[in-house]
């Protein structure tokens, strides 16, 4: 590569982004890659937006049948003819003269894969699901955006409107959760904040917040929940995440109280707190933000230039020419 030029900004294209981001889509892949591919972006001054994943989503067919979406395994997927073999499968949504870190193109690295088991790797006639593993939400609880995976869903819970069940910290879901005492059924909402970017910090992989062991005692397998935090690609349920501005930035996820309604519309592309505006301006207006941990070094650096979730989580100083996305950096304290 050295010898070649091939530098990362070669690589690095729109077109190319775009390729990954359908190729994401297609195998129902982490709602992680959403967050690093804005912060590649970012990096590599390519503008990407929240709303680009999701018009790629809309278009893109899960093909690969892998959990927590599907059945099988990833060695099942490598066995099926791998990864050269879904973009192949998919090769009329990508980019294929993409120039790839071995100089050659993605068209040229792909020529000649087939598909050995049409049971892990679908036809396009018979998909997982007719759109990609990844939706974008937006609503007045998540202004900025966040993302759910309704591949790996109870279908039941992507349209539901339930009562609110606030958790300000992850140490005080875990001293509640299984509290039988704290009354929570099957149709609530759980809310999980302070687990972002600003708020863990640094966003940890607590979204799959477990289900009360007296609902999972009773059969319950999934339930809605929502947080600012991320969860991990193996992870399943009905969970909204990455949600934007987060808690610890002011975001209205910061005054939603336990016996608020919320709703979740995943075909709308909607997450939304069922409170008057009026009634969530005067809430943020009374709220106060939590105390930054540390005046000095690494965690002011940290606290002061971090991005929210939307803009890939990265240092704000190392964007190049503004960093992804058009939409304007919400206001932090």
């Amino acid at each position: 590569m050295a010898w070649s030029d091939l530098r990362p900004s070669r690589i690095l294209t729109a077109a190319a982004f775009e390729n990954a981001i359908t190729t994401d889509m297609a195998i129902a892949g982490s709602t992680n890659a959403i967050v690093h591919l804005l912060a590649l972006a970012g990096r590599a001054g390519v503008t990407l937006s929240l709303d680009q994943f999701d018009a790629i989503s809309r278009r893109t067919p899960v093909v690969a049948n892998l959990r927590p979406a599907g059945e099988f395994l990833m060695e099942d997927l490598h066995d099926a003819g791998g990864l050269p073999a879904v973009l192949t499968r998919i090769s009329h949504l990508l980019t294929l003269d993409c120039l790839t870190v071995n100089g050659r193109t993605l068209g040229e690295n792909i020529a000649g894969a087939e598909v050995i088991d049409d049971r892990v790797i679908r036809p396009l006639d018979n998909p997982l699901s007719p759109t990609g593993g990844t939706c974008v939400l937006r609503g007045s609880l998540a202004p900025h955006g966040c993302v759910i995976k309704p591949t790996a869903a109870e279908p039941r819970l992507l349209s539901h409107t339930g009562r609110a069940v606030v958790f300000d910290s992850y140490p005080d879901m875990k001293a509640r959760i299984d509290d039988p005492a704290s009354g929570i059924t099957a149709d609530d909402v759980l809310v999980l904040r302070n687990a972002g970017p600003l708020g863990g910090p640094g966003m940890p992989e607590w979204g799959m917040l477990p289900i009360p062991k007296p609902l999972l005692e009773q059969g319950v397998r999934d339930m809605v929940r929502i947080s600012d935090a991320r969860m991990s690609g193996t992870s399943y349920g009905t969970c909204a995440l990455h949600v934007a501005p987060e808690a610890a930035a002011g975001g209205p996820l910061a005054v939603v109280q336990t016996g608020d309604l919320i709703r979740l519309d995943v075909e709308a592309r909607r997450l939304d707190l069922l409170v008057d505006e009026s009634e969530i301006a005067r809430r943020l207006a009374d709220w106060q933000p939590p105390a930054r941990r540390s005046d000095r070094g690494y965690a002011r650096l940290y606290h002061d230039e971090v991005t929210q979730a939307d803009r890939g989580c990265d240092f704000r100083f190392l964007e190049r020419g503004g960093g992804p996305g058009a939409e304007a950096e919400p206001e932090i304290y």
